[in-house]
């Protein structure tokens, strides 16, 4: 336990000296966080912490290194720690980079992978996991499932890496859950190598927590997310990888939830998905009216709970610890409902774009007759045949009225009526056209070449029959059926006159 506070204690005295000194390196080179939109600070902030965090991080343990205890001498350079560490500065090393010049989301991306495969190949890697008293070989996706946590776990503290404090904040707690539970299973090394970063950010934190005068950038967030993915299965804990997995998961709920939740909102509100904006979390408790510094110490706060009930599940039955997730499940759906995520997922929204999806792929039933119908309107071969089938839809639809009226340059020589009129039953087209609850539509039937064949006018009484979501769209897809059917029936009459001319 003395080794433990000794590393403690240095990287954070080593911390709270070299953060100061990122600090001036950071403005001289000029690295620094613009404000904007999304961003909560008013003036430009250095963004190179995640440098002071590494550094100390390495040299805490080099020191540790020489402290010659039972425990300090687990601290060795065998494959796995120099797997580990080489993935380590190539996370570090893309996310410093992009800091000072900036880089393409892909290009970010693709050297994440790079740090966690170097990791898997190094032995850090997920074999499986247990649920409950069930353990799940992964195979031979086992690189597949160890990338994937790694990544996760990378962009789940940049993500979160919105507001002061608040990403290394989340790390610490992350860290001491970590130490305490590797020190009651007795896995020193571990405990060990979390304490060192557990003491690096804590230190950082004096600096970053409100008002920051100094920021993590992305070489600090991807670190911090590389570093707590990979030590999380490491040494003696990853024989126990049911819990390994299940510590770092509650702990970090937080940024997890919104790194996996933040695609999916976007995708559903038709931005791209991986492209940053302003619904994150803390973002919507801003929203909800608490200043940033309250922000932070709440989500601190749910941090903490969350790391509790990491310790209490791990020590439960496996009839107990699955009461206990419904119960956590239970708050974390009450918890996201008052943020107004459910907006996104809400039970009308997801059915009005499946009923979307099924109509634009031909799905549903209606998409098909109407489809039948706009068949059957193109085979007319006159224009009181088309009328009679452009009647039809609109019965479908459930018009009101309908007038089609033809130019007359375009049928000056052919001997056809000029104009139809369709009403539906009980509809009064001298009383009724007046009223506030019509809607009312004019359709110029225009071919490719912006030839006017002339109008189609629509009427429909909204408060006898509300419009669909796919009323204009079926109205469309008649009107071009329409102007197609009328461009064959009247260059088929106008060949015909023609003929009888000569």
């Amino acid at each position: 336990m003395t080794t433990i506070l000794a590393t403690f204690s240095v990287a954070l005295i080593l911390s709270l000296i070299l953060t100061p000194l990122v600090r001036w390196l950071g403005i001289k080179f000029g690295a620094m966080d613009e404000p904007s939109e999304r961003k909560v600070h008013l003036k430009p902030i250095p963004r190179t912490g995640g440098m002071a965090v590494f550094v100390v991080f390495v040299l805490t343990l080099v020191i540790t290194g020489f402290f010659n205890t039972n425990i300090s001498n687990l601290l060795v350079l065998d494959r796995q720690m120099v797997f580990f560490m080489a993935g380590a500065v190539i996370c570090f090393g893309i996310g410093i980079f992009d800091d000072f010049r900036g880089l393409g989301p892909n290009i970010k991306f693709f050297f994440q992978i790079i740090a966690a495969s170097i990791a898997y190949w190094g032995g850090i890697n997920i074999g499986g996991f247990t649920i409950f008293t069930v353990f799940i070989k992964v195979g031979l996706l086992s690189y597949f499932v160890t990338v994937f946590w790694f990544v996760l776990f990378i962009n789940a503290v940049n993500l979160v890496d919105g507001l002061d404090g608040l990403a290394a904040g989340i790390v610490v707690f992350a860290s001491v859950v970590m130490v305490i539970l590797s020190i009651l299973r007795e896995d020193y090394l571990t405990a060990l190598l979390f304490t060192a970063l557990g003491g690096s950010t804590l230190g950082f934190l004096r600096y970053n927590f409100n008002p920051a005068t100094i920021f993590l950038g992305d070489g600090g967030s991807y670190f911090l997310g590389y570093a707590v993915a990979g030590l999380s299965i490491m040494g003696l804990v990853k024989s126990q990888v049911g819990a390994a997995m299940l510590i770092p998961l509650l702990a970090l709920g937080i940024p997890l939830f919104d790194t996996i939740l933040s695609p999916f909102r976007r995708f559903v509100r038709g931005r791209k998905m991986f492209r940053p904006d302003n619904g994150h979390i803390h973002h919507r408790l801003i929203g909800k009216g608490l200043t940033t510094k309250k922000t932070v110490l709440f989500i601190y706060m749910l941090t903490f709970f969350l790391c509790i009930a990491a310790v209490v599940m791990v020590n439960m039955r496996d009839e107990q610890a699955g009461l206990f997730l419904v119960v956590l499940g239970a708050g974390v759906v009450i918890f996201v409902r008052k943020l107004g995520y459910f907006e996104y997922i809400a039970s009308d929204k997801i059915y009005g774009w499946f009923k979307d999806l099924t109509d634009e792929a031909g799905i549903s039933r209606e998409r098909r007759s109407f489809l039948s119908l706009q068949i059957d309107t193109a085979k007319s071969n006159s224009i009181d045949e088309l009328w009679g089938h452009t009647t039809m839809g609109l019965e479908m639809l459930e018009m009101d009225m309908a007038e089609l009226h033809l130019n007359s340059q375009n049928i000056s020589d052919i001997q056809i009526q000029k104009k139809w009129l369709w009403t539906r039953e009980g509809f009064d087209e001298t009383n009724d056209i007046c009223k506030e609850c019509l809607l009312k539509l004019e359709l110029p039937l225009l071919d490719h070449a912006e030839k006017s064949f002339g109008t189609l006018w629509l009427v429909k009484d909204l408060q006898r029959n509300p419009i669909t979501h796919y009323t204009l769209r079926r109205v469309e897809h008649l009107r071009r059926t329409m102007v197609g059917t009328l461009e064959k029936i009247l260059s088929e009459k106008g060949k015909g006159n023609d003929a009888r001319i000569g």
